[in-house]
């Protein structure tokens, strides 16, 4: 059985067919006109290469809307600023999805000072990039604008996928006493579980092995040039996790196609899946290798040049979620997160939904959303 990342959006008044062919024609032709993300206003702190700062500054409304409901915007706020972490090939956009789907808004609602890293769109002239450069590089610099900026130097790392992976290495490396929380959602820990990616991966382990024995050959003596992955195979295997479910979501539009509010949902949700960015040659190194066949997050530990991350350094609290139906990390391989963080706070969740719906689906809302904010209201001040 599949489950897809469906706008999940109330059919509102439908028009006629006169709407439908309009609905129809800016959804082919003029997208721009129905794409509802990055609305909530920012500044950008830091500029430096590909890697942007974003700061959302506090709401104006007395109240938002958070799918169908609206709730009250805060006006105590917490201390400690929460920092979003994204994954590399999903782009910004999840976080500030839908002006009533958006963590971003959500989070300010709830009394929190927000930021988020902007990693960029990387080209072939960043394909040298791999985890060292954004974790020890990137982080830290944006980080530092942060707590110049906020006057605090407490911080929370909240991390999607990848994100979150980014968060705990940069908190294993750096010895970073000041990092107070760190909330990860669908961040694999254990490659070798039981979701499809992990089988896969360990099929390559006889093979890999045997390469490595007798040819002395290793993917890091080649040019990550070579190794990048292009951002429209990116989505193409994001869909392939599901692809019966990526098919419906166009015969739901084609119902429901004389909806505007609909089309515009589905279109903006699209956006985000359709235009996923480039994985650098440094990073799918790094990720193929060490994380994926070599499973060394599941050791706690990583190199990273010189350097190594340990997660048993990591003594802050620790709160980690996984989608009930996620497909590419298994709840198995969000949990053992568990086992290699030394910290005395720390929890395991369940969400609805898969990979992407857990984070940014219709439930994400009233279940990952509010898991998140309860826990760090108690955990900011």
């Amino acid at each position: 059985m599949f489950r897809r990342f469906t706008p999940d959006a109330r059919p509102g008044r439908a028009g006629g067919l006169s709407q439908a062919l309009t609905n129809g024609y800016d959804r082919l032709f003029r997208p721009e006109r129905l794409i509802k993300a990055d609305q909530t206003p920012y500044e950008v702190l830091l500029e430096s290469g590909l890697l942007k700062l974003r700061h959302y500054p506090p709401l104006t409304s007395r109240t938002i809307r958070v799918g169908d409901d609206r709730i009250p915007v805060a006006r105590r706020r917490h201390r400690t600023p929460v920092v979003l972490v994204p994954p590399l090939a999903a782009s910004t956009l999840i976080f500030d999805l839908l002006p009533e789907r958006s963590l971003v808004r959500y989070l300010l609602a709830r009394g929190f000072d927000v930021y988020l890293l902007d990693f960029g769109e990387p080209g072939r002239e960043h394909s040298h990039l791999g985890v060292r450069e954004y974790t020890m590089e990137m982080m830290p610099a944006a980080l530092a604008e942060v707590r110049r900026h906020s006057g605090e130097t407490d911080l929370t790392l909240f991390g999607y996928c990848m994100g979150g992976l980014f968060s705990l290495i940069y908190a294993g490396v750096s010895g970073d006493a000041h990092i107070r929380n760190i909330v990860t959602v669908a961040s694999p820990i254990d490659m070798h579980d039981s979701t499809l990616a992990a089988r896969v991966l360990m099929l390559l382990n006889l093979p890999t092995y045997l390469v490595r024995r007798y040819t002395g050959f290793r993917l890091h003596d080649m040019d990550p040039g070579y190794l990048q992955v292009p951002g429209w195979a990116n989505s193409l295997l994001f869909k392939m996790t599901a692809p019966v479910g990526s098919l419906m979501t166009y015969w739901d539009l084609l119902v429901h196609l004389a909806d505007r509010q609909y089309v515009e949902v589905h279109t903006t949700t699209s956006r985000w899946f359709d235009h996923m960015l480039d994985y650098p040659g440094g990073i799918v190194q790094d990720f193929f290798v060490k994380v994926g066949l070599d499973n060394a997050l599941a050791t706690g530990r990583i190199t990273l040049g010189d350097s190594e991350a340990k997660f048993e350094h990591i003594h802050c609290a620790l709160l980690a979620i996984a989608g009930d139906n996620d497909t590419l990390v298994g709840e198995a391989s969000a949990r053992a997160v568990m086992d290699v963080v030394m910290s005395g706070d720390k929890t395991f969740a369940v969400a609805p939904g898969g990979h992407a719906g857990v984070f940014a689906g219709g439930k994400a809302p009233a279940n990952t959303w509010r898991m998140a904010a309860e826990w760090l209201a108690e955990r900011s001040d």
